[in-house]
């Protein structure tokens, strides 16, 4: 199919990626032995039963079967496509996303040329700030130093009408590219009278940011003007490439800058990101002008887990966070930490970083409003809670705020905050307010409580999916064995005859053997992955998750060639079995096969 990732590209994702990095950026997980252990964030729980394996790669929920790679982790947790997923661990691990020739090609390669044009034009006002005395002397006197400028790409966009016009638009074509990105502006009906028809430059006169995607690329700007002038900071507008709604300034930089991200700082401006980076907070992101989006926090999540707000202490700072706030609500959930820090007035985060250094300001954000302190603490202000009407007016301000909550221990917890200042018992106020119906429950998965996975010698839960166990749980455990330890498998000499048994289950046995064989180095996350468009996928992962006994390659080597052998030896009265009980049920049988059937019948097996 045209466009599709190439698998040996996911394989070297995979291998360039640590599962524990990756959702541990989410969820607080703690070493337990060889593996990590956490609360499951797919549903509500109070004794951890998430496990994540290091060594495979793979997670794994005793409570609701939760269980995968980090892709299918990304696409539960963060609900994003596959590749959404695939862009997203590409981005962590540095990596261009290939496509296979097809479809999809042409509209790549014009996407690539306005990617490719962004960064000429990046590197035009990067040369033309050297040339700028006035526009360095404005950015010393802000207190940048070259250092840091030349890390976030810092320019200068000069004052003429048309510099970037005359330099890259000289045919129709380039006049049309840089109108797709938004660097030139069409001349009004009321311009083109007084002045003819034609374009100007966008930017004039302005410090440049360039503001770049999860791979680094340029997709739009951030102008600052200098000295007077209005608007005082000027982004690029909607394009193909560039989404206000959705970009965070600093955020390719912080992750760049830092391996692990304990947490993100959300400010307004991007001298704020620039100026806190360079006193050393490396993790600081800007909303490009904005009110927080849940495009915006989506992103944030999927980087950390801990994200802390900053606005100003005036009135518009206040204001702006309660919206920020408001937002944030659908996103508030256990394993996540969401904080408020409002500056003295007078100070921006450039500014207060300048006056107190990084560790003073650190302090700050230690000591920043939880979500729930601050949501209280607000309403609280609004209403008299030495009387009975005021604590009833506390009750009906929250209670279309905590109904934005997703149900689960984080909305449990802030209700019982609210009912210490309602003066009111935890579950009566929630029934009162009618927030009581739900039942904590998974992001996006039904919930199977209680289904885990078996342990060895257990009956192996069925799958609704593909029917692949056949009829033995020895055909279950052999695959898992397969999954776990892929180096174990050249043992197995009979991979062609387990696929022509006639037995699904044997079938992919077979299939996972020869993978395995023919690339012993594969880890079990690889190895599922190349399953993954196909109907065993999901029965494949709860295989994978299985407990089996930790045993040397050379003994599982073994134990697999033996149980080969025996369903091999097994197969052929087996499918007979099949044959005799579909004619029973069909057409009939003669006494022969009666007895035949009754013979197979009685034969020991190892059912599930």
């Amino acid at each position: 199919m045209a466009g599709l990732i190439p698998r040996a590209f996911i394989d070297e994702l995979l291998a360039r990626t640590d599962i524990v990095e990756v959702i541990g950026a989410r969820v607080p997980l703690r070493k337990a032995g060889r593996e990590w252990k956490a609360n499951c964030p797919f549903h509500g729980e109070k004794t951890p039963s998430f496990t994540v394996s290091q060594q495979k790669q793979f997670y794994h929920c005793f409570g609701c079967g939760a269980h995968g790679t980090a892709l299918t982790f990304l696409m539960e947790h963060d609900r994003l496509s596959f590749p959404e997923a695939v862009e997203d661990l590409a981005a962590r691990a540095g990596l261009e996303v290939p496509r296979e020739g097809g479809a999809a090609a042409p509209r790549d390669r014009q996407q690539d040329d306005l990617f490719a044009l962004m960064a000429d034009v990046d590197q035009h006002f990067r040369d033309a700030l050297r040339d700028s005395e006035r526009a360095k002397e404005y950015l010393v006197g802000r207190g940048l130093v070259g250092e840091t400028a030349a890390r976030y790409h810092i320019g200068y966009a000069p004052a003429g009408w048309d510099v970037l016009l005359r330099k890259f638009g000289a045919t129709e074509a380039g006049r049309e590219a840089l109108l797709a990105v938004g660097l030139i502006i069409e001349r009004s009906a009321d311009q083109q009278k007084s002045s003819g028809p034609g374009w100007y430059d966008r930017f004039r006169d302005r410090i440049m940011f360039p503001i770049r995607d999860a791979r680094g690329r340029v997709a739009g700007f951030g102008g600052r003007v200098i000295g007077e002038g209005e608007p005082k900071y000027l982004n690029s507008p909607e394009t193909a490439l560039f989404h206000k709604g959705r970009e965070l300034y600093g955020l390719y930089e912080a992750r760049q800058q830092l391996r692990t991200i304990e947490r993100l700082l959300v400010v307004e401006g991007y001298m704020d990101v620039v100026r806190l980076a360079q006193e050393g907070v490396h993790y600081a992101v800007a909303t490009l002008g904005t009110a927080t989006t849940p495009e915006h926090l989506n992103r944030l999540f999927r980087v950390s887990s801990d994200v802390v707000f900053c606005f100003d202490g005036d009135r518009a700072g206040r204001q702006a966070a309660w919206r920020a706030l408001e937002t944030c609500l659908p996103q508030a959930k256990e394993g996540r930490q969401l904080k408020f820090l409002f500056l003295p007035e007078g100070h921006d985060p450039d500014t207060l970083v300048a006056a107190e250094g990084r560790l003073a300001f650190e302090a700050r954000l230690d000591g920043a409003l939880p979500l729930s302190e601050y949501l209280v603490g607000h309403l609280a202000a609004q209403v008299d809670l030495a009387t009975v009407d005021g604590r009833a007016r506390l009750g009906e301000l929250a209670r279309p705020l905590v109904a934005r909550l997703p149900a689960g221990i984080y909305r449990e917890l802030l209700i019982e905050r609210l009912a210490r200042e309602v003066r009111m018992p935890a579950p009566r106020l929630a029934t009162l307010l009618g927030l009581d119906a739900a039942a904590p429950g998974g992001a996006g998965r039904a919930q199977r409580v209680g289904t885990g996975p078996p342990r060895p010698g257990e009956g192996a839960p069925r799958h609704a999916g593909a029917r692949l166990a056949g009829r033995s749980s020895l055909v279950s455990q052999a695959i898992a064995r397969v999954l776990q330890q892929p180096a174990a498998a050249g043992a197995v000499g009979s991979a062609a005859a387990l696929r022509g048994s006639g037995d699904r289950g044997l079938e992919v046995l077979g299939e996972l053997v020869e993978m395995a064989r023919h690339e012993p180095h594969l880890t079990p996350a690889q190895l599922v992955e190349r399953w993954r468009d196909r109907p065993e996928h999901a029965r494949l992962e709860e295989l994978a998750a299985w407990p089996l006994p930790e045993l040397e390659d050379a003994a599982v080597g073994r134990e697999l060639a033996g149980a080969a052998a025996k369903l091999l030896a097994e197969a052929g009265p087996a499918r007979r079995l099949d044959e005799l009980i579909v004619r029973a049920e069909t057409i009939g049988l003669s006494d022969e096969e009666k007895r035949e059937l009754r013979e197979l019948q009685a034969r020991p097996r190892h059912d599930s």
